[in-house]
């Protein structure tokens, strides 16, 4: 394993506010075309709590609800608005990053993950799109729906899950190792995206955010948290776009959100490698 970077505090700061620059094209898009985002993870904390990024943050995310989001990649592939933000989605049989969602990637700058590191692909600075899904309604069928989510994320990210226990680990090294070609994991996972999304986000209950992790998948949200519409938040100067009943959201997965985390988990959560800022990845 590559070991990783450390940041200092002025690189990190240098790194978010370049970071900003692909989350205002990513919100000029969206305007543009009447496309529902949000601001969400810490992100949204930031802009809460300190009108703009976490100081220790190195990323940025936003939501969308599933609709936006298709509607997102169809208009972003049709336009091809930008060589410098380029878009990341896995959509055919050749491409592959390792996510299970869709990135934009600033090209202005080259940074690299321990597990993107031998990947052809735009090693820019990632602006992560989550969809947010539908939930079944009912015990045994949402449990269906995860399992369906697990096997979509498995074999688009073709990535044995880490910390996730031994029993899962070893489960998916074995289906990796049953299916090793190309084209059979793009089938596989291509199915296993309509099972999980089968559910309407609009005439959902409850909603989730599939495609963010293990521990954010099995959160759920009452689709109510999204009925009202948006909210302009500040952040690092401009507005852009949050959930009404953002308090709501915020409690589910983090709780008293407001309150800073010990001081030793002030730190940055993403693998980076290397980082050139001043260099074009592409």
């Amino acid at each position: 394993m590559a070991e990783m970077l450390k940041l200092t505090p002025e690189k990190l700061r240098e790194l978010q506010l370049c970071e900003l620059q692909g989350l205002i094209f990513f919100d000029e898009f969206c305007r543009k075309h009447g496309l529902t985002y949000y601001l969400c993870g810490g992100c949204l904390i930031g802009a809460l709590r300190h009108k703009g990024f976490i100081p220790w943050d190195d990323d940025a995310d936003v939501l969308m609800p599933r609709p936006d989001y298709e509607r997102f990649l169809e208009l972003y592939r049709q336009e091809n608005p930008s060589e410098r933000f380029v878009l990341v989605d896995d959509s055919d049989i050749e491409s592959y990053s390792g996510n299970i969602f869709a990135v934009i990637s600033d090209t202005d700058h080259t940074l690299i993950k321990e597990y993107q590191k031998d990947l052809e692909m735009p090693h820019g600075l990632p602006l992560d799109i989550f969809p947010i899904d539908g939930l079944a309604e009912g015990k045994c069928a949402r449990y269906i729906q995860y399992f369906w989510t697990m096997i979509y994320s498995l074999f688009r990210s073709q990535i044995v899950p880490k910390n996730q226990g031994g029993v899962l680990a070893l489960g998916s090294k074995i289906l990796l190792g049953m299916f090793r070609s190309r084209k059979t994991r793009y089938k596989i996972w291509r199915y296993a995206e309509k099972r999980m999304t089968r559910y309407s986000f609009y005439e959902s209950s409850n909603v989730a955010e599939l495609c963010a992790g293990f521990y954010f998948m099995k959160k759920v949200y009452p689709r109510h948290i999204y009925e009202d519409g948006t909210v302009e938040l500040e952040f690092e100067g401009r507005n852009f776009l949050a959930m009404k009943n953002y308090d709501e959201y915020l409690k589910i997965p983090f709780g008293d959100y407001m309150e800073l985390p010990p001081e030793e988990e002030r730190v940055p959560h993403h693998d980076i490698i290397s980082l050139e800022l001043n260099k074009p990845c592409r």
